[in-house]
């Protein structure tokens, strides 16, 4: 799962990790060396150690709900050649089931464009990653729209598989991916 964070959700928790590890150390044993009275003032310790560890857990929650995966298709990419050529031709033709202009409708009546950023369907939403800068694949789109992920619902019961392949291949032919 760290793996697939986007680098810059890696590096917002390694930089908010640091200053806390960085915290921990310095007033656990480098401190109490020179000044053994330390703390002088215990309420401004403990407001410091609990806003570092709240900044931290808001990190980890802000990159499990808003970081989408970096390379999320780099295990589908690779199975097929460690794997039998029949496995590719699914891959291949799943997205091209979709047709894409029944996907745009699909995109605009299923409220996609409330959480996502689309300049093709005129969308402008900021919850959920901008569509056009992130280039999902249409097997991603397929996962994404049937599983959810993070602060993304699944539409499995909401959307027929149709439906799901068609806004899939309209979101990855608008993209360009």
């Amino acid at each position: 799962m760290l793996l697939e964070i986007t680098t810059t959700g890696k590096t917002v928790l390694l930089v908010v990790a640091g200053l806390f590890i960085a915290w921990a150390i310095v007033t656990a044993i480098m401190i109490p060396r020179r000044n053994p009275d330390f703390p002088l003032n215990m309420g401004a310790y403990i407001t410091l150690s609990a806003v570092l560890f709240v900044a931290q857990m808001a990190a980890v929650y802000w990159v499990a709900t808003y970081q989408e995966v970096e390379h999320e298709a780099t295990p589908t990419e690779t199975t097929p050649t460690e794997t039998t050529p029949t496995e590719t031709t699914p891959t291949e033709t799943t997205g091209t089931e979709g047709d894409a202009a029944a996907g745009k409708a699909v995109f605009a009546s299923a409220g996609c464009g409330s959480c996502h950023t689309l300049a093709d369907a005129g969308a402008s939403g900021s919850v959920g990653p901008n569509l056009d800068d992130a280039k999902p694949s249409a097997d991603l789109v397929v996962e994404r729209v049937t599983n959810g992920k993070g602060a993304m619902p699944s539409f499995e019961g909401q959307l027929d598989e149709q439906q799901i392949q068609d806004v899939a291949a309209y979101v990855s032919s608008v993209v360009g991916s």
